[in-house]
């Protein structure tokens, strides 16, 4: 077998030196290779052609007149170039993805809707082409950034900054200074996330997958993870801390899902798949697809293959969509290899520079990057130089034997870091110390977790704060100073409640802010039916596994719904229950407290009489009850969440419930303090007919006239779809009016005027009539014919 590596770093000399440990490799080309690819005799030779777009057709025809019976390319930029599909088209046989599947790294942006299309854990992100409108999503995000040139970048075009101001700085570089050129035309901007990073390369062929075993590299150039950041400084294998569990997660939840993926969205992925995982609080959230061997973990995982295994067999197997049928084998053992770079670098650097070779230690191997024959010498090339990779059965063996090798080779100016692996050697020894006794952990709860949490969402509720309190949460009870706001003869009003089975398509489409304005909405409105203003909310939030970013979004939906309302976010409660509650699965409760003159209660119902005018202000959509009724109707309709939603364009089903409930207490106080209202219902669960009722006196009843609005559109499909009586939907749902006030008729006028200012669509929706007998203090819907 004739193989060519397309390519000239640290990668290609590893899988030209893995290759040609083959019994079936007769020659391996390497096009145009490096410095140690030249020197390393037997199977092994350069072939002076380049891998730019414009040398296809020359790599192309060596290989036809080679016979070349596999070719393997190692850089992206040929990949996302479509150079395996020039292969293809002359019949060889490729282990490299096509043009189309590659665009799994050519463009982060592409990559990102992919990975949120398959459900793939990732970080929160925008893709934008605009720079104001990247901007305004940095200006208002709660959270610190990462900013990514969707295009390839040379491994430099992603941006970590520390501050706000940085990342707008980062911006500008980025879209309107162009560091990155044309990748740069596009970017991503997504949540910083916290954790350990590992890297997993997956063999594919379209339908199976098999993975080398999980490596950890060093970014930054200098020791103590310090100075900018590289293309690698350094890696090891296997990384301690991905363990059996938790690359069998990865497998289930990643690997395999975004191969499928590709598949069926007609790019089967035939090669290697590096994934990028970041180990949140939260479980594995990838950062990032290659579509194509890292560099240095491909130097760090190929000296781990078993004697036993054929790489090039394995290659060959995956091009030939048969992978299933060979084994991929390793050593028990690790694997650490060390980067020595030319100074300056990842900046300018010299090139040119002599490079001295001693005989190297057992179970090491030097392989070359940034090198190239000069004569009988090998001179430096590149940035990074060279990978000197050990080998052992310890950790710290495979360390110690890579630093050794280091020492046996000289070249001017070169440098390398000296603590690759520090992670991993602390980890082993913290790992060693648990095992002397059970931690809660164990048992599931993560306290680390929860202290981050805390961390995260304290800018959040500091944001509410008010009159009576500066919402500093981390505290055992919130502090809320009655004095302070100026009532002179208050009674408090306290309201709890929850948000319903409206969770479970939370928890579906994972979407977790709307739900918390929602919990807010349902306490604060019924306090201001009482004639009350919101004061302060607590909130508890109950879960098997407790997802720090899912939990943050909650409770920034909690802190926006307290916004609306005027009240304060002062404390709350998060409970990790493992074993009560499936893991993805939450509960939420909250807590509300206002205050009202004593003298402006609500309602007045001595006031309240025939003849007044039942006022009706328009809901958002279904607001938070009756979702027991609506899931039932999209399961009987052959619907799901993410269907395309039947009454409201561009958005699923999933989305389209889960419009937030409207608050309504900041245009109905002024109306409180004028005393132009008599009583109010809030229209939650029970409709019509069982609220209404509850702000009456004997003496009335009401009528309601539901020709006075349009039932929305949303209500008319569930009513539709589910074949649901007119009654029956008047005494479940809101049917579009959320909240009901009786005004006297002569305010009325002024009512819906003050309304109208305020933003809000009001409707003369009824008036009370004098009751006696069954009628008395009963509310009917007439005119449900339209419905």
């Amino acid at each position: 077998l004739h193989v060519l590596v397309i390519g000239s770093g640290g990668r290609e000399h590893a899988l030209a030196w893995a290759l040609a440990k083959s019994a079936k490799v007769a020659k391996v080309f390497v096009a145009p290779g490096n410095g140690g690819t030249a020197a390393a005799g037997g199977k092994i030779e350069n072939v002076a052609i380049g891998h730019g777009k414009g040398d296809f057709a020359a790599l192309v025809g060596f290989a036809q007149t080679q016979n070349v019976g596999l070719v393997v390319p190692g850089p992206e930029q040929p990949l996302v170039d479509g150079i395996a599909d020039e292969f293809r088209k002359v019949g060889i046989p490729t282990f490299g993805p096509s043009a189309k599947a590659a665009r799994v790294e050519g463009s982060k942006a592409f990559s990102k809707d992919f990975m949120k299309k398959h459900g793939i854990a990732t970080a929160a992100y925008g893709n934008f082409t605009n720079y104001e409108q990247a901007r305004a999503f940095i200006e208002s995000a709660s959270f610190d950034v990462v900013i990514k040139a969707s295009g390839l970048a040379a491994g430099k075009g992603v941006l970590i900054p520390k501050t706000k101001s940085e990342a707008l700085d980062a911006l500008k570089s980025v879209m309107v200074d162009r560091e990155f050129g044309s990748a740069g035309d596009e970017v991503v901007i997504e949540e910083l996330l916290v954790g350990q990073e590992i890297s997993v390369l997956t063999l594919s062929d379209g339908y199976t997958v098999t993975s080398f075993p999980a490596a950890q590299d060093h970014k930054r150039a200098y020791d103590n993870d310090e100075g900018p950041n590289t293309g690698g400084m350094g890696a090891y294998a296997p990384a301690p801390v991905a363990t059996p569990e938790l690359l069998k997660t990865i497998h289930e939840t990643v690997l395999q899902p975004s191969i499928d993926g590709m598949r069926r969205d007609g790019f089967p992925f035939v090669g290697c798949l590096f994934t990028g995982f970041m180990l949140t609080a939260d479980g594995p959230k990838v950062l990032e697809y290659n579509c194509r061997f890292g560099d240095p973990e491909t130097e760090v995982v190929l000296p781990l293959l078993d004697d036993s295994c054929d790489l090039a067999e394995v290659f060959l197997a995956a091009a030939e969509g048969r992978l299933d049928a060979v084994p991929l084998c390793f050593k028990d053992g690790y694997a650490a290899t060390v980067v020595m770079a030319s100074e300056g670098y990842p900046g300018a650097y010299p090139k040119g520079r002599a490079i001295t070779f001693e005989q190297p230690p057992e179970n090491t191997q030097v392989f070359h990057a940034g090198t190239k024959g000069d004569g009988g010498a090998v001179v430096t090339s590149g940035g990074r130089v060279l990978t000197v990779t050990g080998v052992s059965d310890s950790l710290q063996g495979a360390l110690d034997r890579a630093y050794s090798c280091v020492n046996t080779v000289k070249f001017e100016g070169g440098f390398y870091r000296s603590d690759i692996g520090f992670r991993a050697i602390e980890y082993l020894h913290k790992a060693a110390e648990r095992k002397q006794g059970l931690s809660y952990a164990d048992a599931g709860v993560d306290i680390d977790a929860g202290n981050r949490l805390v961390d995260l969402i304290k800018p959040i509720v500091k944001a509410t704060r008010r009159s009576g309190t500066d919402s500093d949460i981390g505290g055992f009870g919130g502090v809320f100073d009655l004095k302070a706001t100026g009532y002179k003869d208050p009674v408090l009003v306290s309201a709890t409640d929850g948000v319903g089975t409206k969770l479970k398509i939370a928890h579906e489409m994972e979407i977790h802010d709307t739900v918390g304005i929602d919990l807010v909405a349902m306490q604060v409105n019924d306090i201001i039916v009482q004639g009350a203003e919101p004061l302060f909310f607590l909130d508890y939030y109950a879960c098997g596994h407790l997802d720090v970013e899912a939990t943050r979004d909650f409770v920034k939906g909690v802190a926006d719904g307290c916004l609306q309302s005027g009240c304060a976010l002062i404390g709350g409660e998060t409970a990790e229950m493992p074993g009560l509650y499936a893991k993805g699965d939450y509960d939420v409760a909250g807590f509300a407290v206002g205050a009202v003159e004593r003298s402006e209660i609500l309602p007045r119902v001595d006031e309240i009489q025939a003849g007044d005018v039942l006022v009706g202000l328009a809901s958002s959509g279904i607001h938070s009850n009756g979702f027991s009724l609506v899931r039932k109707v999209v399961a009987h309709a052959g619907l799901d969440f993410h269907s395309p939603c039947p009454w409201a364009a561009g958005k699923s089903v999933g989305e389209a419930l889960l419009t937030p409930t409207r608050i309504y207490v900041k245009p109905l106080l002024p109306l409180v303090h004028g005393r132009l209202v008599k009583g109010m219902a809030h229209i939650t669960g029970g409709g019509f007919t069982d609220n209404v009722p509850r702000v009456l006196p004997k003496r009335v009843c009401a009528e309601i006239d539901a020709s006075a609005w349009e039932l929305p559109a949303v209500f008319k499909w569930i009513k539709q779809a589910g074949s649901i009586a007119a009654d029956e939907m008047a005494r479940t749902f809101n049917c579009g009016i959320g909240m009901v006030m009786v005004v006297a008729k002569a305010d009325v006028d002024t009512v819906l005027k003050a309304l109208a200012a305020s933003g809000e669509q009001a409707y003369v929706v009824g008036q009370l009539k004098a009751a006696s007998g069954a009628e008395q203090g009963t509310a009917t819907v007439s005119n449900t014919s339209d419905w």
